[in-house]
């Protein structure tokens, strides 16, 4: 069996889930776990949140068909609400919360003959202009649904498009727009993200949504996450296949871009781009050996990446490597290749076997 595995630690995702409850004492807490729990596997999350967690919730219907198998009377938010019609019916035997975050949607919901009313999740753009209605759409439209034979609570759901920038001024305009609709009255109404849960305890509502903090990851460039109190749930190992002795002046990997200024001892990683692991990553990127840093040599390839060892000489054939995880925190990693942790996590393929440990 080729030897990489992201190993998820099911005992730090409840850590985080409980640490996101803290933060809000008194709220109950959405676990996000789309886009296959970022990565993690949405079933085993589920399953380790189960006892726990208030609610889940997911992108769309199929990623709501997976952890309904697995929670068969949780809370569970479909965020996007549903793409067509035909999707209500199959979302009231679910027994889903959906989002209506437009006319069409609205109207759809208006015309559908369900099973049983929704829980119904009204989304405000209250400044990402991405998803929802403008304030005035959205006091037309809650006068239409507020009972409809279609709807049984109606909620109300915004999303910040800044929290992680503590101190931006659209935040303060969003937390104002949002207020300003809630006189409405509502059922419950939710807004915090993971950086809101974070920092801003004024968008906690009675329903808080944390996604990103729950697998140990930060929402911010100047926070670490163990700085905010979170574990990192995956952890991304491969090992040492090959070693070999490389000449001063001599390249290693494609484009030849890397070149040895010494007599150089470079392994090779089974881990590459295909992985999941960023082609973006610079030379001098650093994995971890035996609690050592030892850093990249050369472009990361589709199946492996090199890695200087010259200075690691105790570093043998077999050897594990940390790619990212608890000693090489994936935000490091992301930053440096110009990204977020979001998109490292969601990114590790389905050819990497996932390892529980509880």
């Amino acid at each position: 069996m080729r030897p990489l595995v992201a190993t998820v630690d099911l005992a730090a995702l409840r850590h985080n889930y409980l640490h996101a409850r803290q933060c809000a004492p008194g709220r109950r807490a959405f676990a996000v776990v789309k886009a296959d729990a970022y990565g993690h596997g949405a079933r085993r999350v589920v399953q380790a949140l189960l006892e726990i967690a208030d609610g889940f919730a997911v992108a769309c219907i199929e990623e709501a068909e997976v952890v309904r198998e697995v929670a068969p009377a949780a809370r569970l938010l479909l965020l996007e609400g549903c793409f067509e019609p035909a999707e209500l019916p199959r979302a009231a035997e679910l027994g889903l919360d959906i989002a209506v975050q437009g006319e069409a949607q609205a109207e759809a919901l208006l015309a559908a003959e369900l099973a049983r009313p929704l829980n119904v999740w009204l989304k405000l753009d209250s400044g990402m202009h991405r998803l929802g209605f403008d304030a005035d759409g959205l006091r037309a439209c809650h006068a239409r649904l507020k009972g409809a034979a279609q709807v049984a609570e109606l909620n109300l759901i915004s999303h910040f498009a800044c929290a992680d920038e503590r101190g931006h001024a659209l935040t303060e305009a969003q937390l104002e727009r949002y207020a300003e609709v809630m006189q409405l009255g509502f059922d419950n109404c939710t807004l915090a993200n993971s950086a809101a849960v974070l920092t801003l305890p004024q968008a906690h509502m009675e329903w808080i949504r944390p996604g990103i903090m729950l697998y140990g990851a930060t929402p911010f460039a100047e926070l670490s996450a163990a700085a905010l109190g979170l574990r990192p749930v995956m952890s991304l190992t491969g090992a040492l296949i090959a070693i070999r002795q490389v000449e001063a002046g001599e390249s290693v990997g494609y484009g030849a871009g890397w070149v040895a200024q010494r007599p150089s001892r470079i392994g090779t990683v089974s881990c590459g781009y295909a992985d999941g692991y960023p082609r973006s990553a610079p030379a001098g990127r650093e994995v971890v050996i035996h609690g050592r840093r030892v850093p990249l040599a050369g472009r990361v390839s589709m199946d492996m990446l090199a890695v200087d060892l010259t200075d690691l000489p105790q570093a043998q054939l077999g050897d594990a490597v940390e790619l990212w995880g608890a000693q090489l925190p994936i935000d490091e990693l992301a930053q440096a290749c110009g990204t977020i942790g979001y998109e490292l996590l969601t990114k590790v393929t389905a050819r990497v076997p996932r390892r529980y440990i509880d």
